[in-house]
C-alpha cells in the first residue's frame, strides 16, 4: 500500500522534526537569554514539520473507466487553454490545457492516460512563477511523451517549476508503462503542470476551474 506521504516529504519533515526536539532539548541547559529564543526556533521547527506532513500528502485517487478520456495530470486551477506549436514530440499543432499548482496543492503527478513513456526531454531553465504565461516557455521543465501503442493515440505532459520549487521529482523513465492516474513524478513547493492534447480531443475543462489528477477528466480523444 502506497504511504499517504510522498517519501520526498520525509527529509523535510524528519529535519524539521529533529531540529525542533533538540532545540525544546537544549533550552533547558542554555542561559536564561537565549532560552526564549531556542524555544520559538523549536515551535517554527515544529510548524514547518506540519506544513510539509500536509503539502507533500499523496491520497490515494480513482480513475474513470472510460479508456478515451485524459485525466488531469495535476491538482490545482485551470489558468489557459490554447492551441500551440508543440515541436519536441508531437511536431503538430496541439491544445494546451496549463494548470497552476499552489501550495495548497496536492503536488504528486500522474498520467492522463495508459501508455508508454515514449519521450523525455528536460529543460534547466529559470524560476519565474508558473502562473505566468512566460514560464511555460523559459522555467525549468521535463517535457513527457505518452503513447498509447494499441490506438497510436499520443499526448505530452509538461511538468514545470515554478518561483518556490526548484526540483522536478521523476517517479518513471523513458520506456516505462504506464496506467491512467499512475503516479509519473512531483514537484516540489509550487508550479505547473500541462497536457497537449490533439485539436480533435474534446475539452472538457475551462479556465478557472478546479481540477484533481487522476480523476478529472480534462479531454476526451476522438477515434
Amino acid at each position: 500500500m502506497t504511504p499517504l506521504i510522498a517519501r520526498e516529504g520525509y527529509p523535510f519533515i524528519a529535519g524539521a522534526l529533529v531540529l525542533a526536539i533538540a532545540l525544546y532539548g537544549l533550552s533547558s541547559v542554555l542561559p536564561s537569554s537565549l532560552v526564549t529564543a531556542a524555544r520559538a526556533v523549536a515551535v517554527v521547527s515544529l510548524l514547518f514539520a506540519l506544513f510539509c506532513t500536509w503539502f507533500f500528502r499523496d491520497p490515494e485517487r480513482t480513475a474513470s473507466a472510460d479508456s478515451r478520456s485524459l485525466l488531469s495530470p495535476a491538482d490545482g486551477t485551470v489558468i489557459d487553454i490554447r492551441e500551440v506549436q508543440e515541436p519536441l514530440y508531437l511536431k503538430t499543432t496541439v491544445r494546451r490545457v496549463s494548470i497552476f499548482m499552489s501550495v495548497f496543492s496536492v503536488h504528486v503527478n500522474r498520467a492522463p492516460m495508459k501508455g508508454i513513456f515514449d519521450f523525455a526531454h528536460y529543460h534547466p531553465g529559470k524560476f519565474i512563477s508558473a502562473f505566468k504565461e512566460k514560464a511555460s516557455l523559459d522555467n525549468e521543465s521535463m517535457f513527457i511523451g505518452i503513447k498509447d501503442q494499441a490506438s497510436s493515440r499520443a499526448i505530452a505532459v509538461k511538468l514545470i517549476a515554478g518561483l518556490i520549487a526548484r526540483r522536478i521529482v521523476m517517479y518513471k523513465k523513458a520506456s516505462d508503462e504506464l496506467q491512467r492516474g499512475e503516479r509519473i513524478g512531483m514537484i516540489r513547493f509550487g508550479s505547473r503542470a500541462e497536457i497537449y492534447c490533439p485539436l480533435s480531443a474534446e475539452i472538457m475543462v475551462k479556465k478557472g476551474d478546479a481540477v484533481t489528477a487522476g480523476e478529472t477528466v480534462v479531454g476526451i480523444l476522438k477515434e
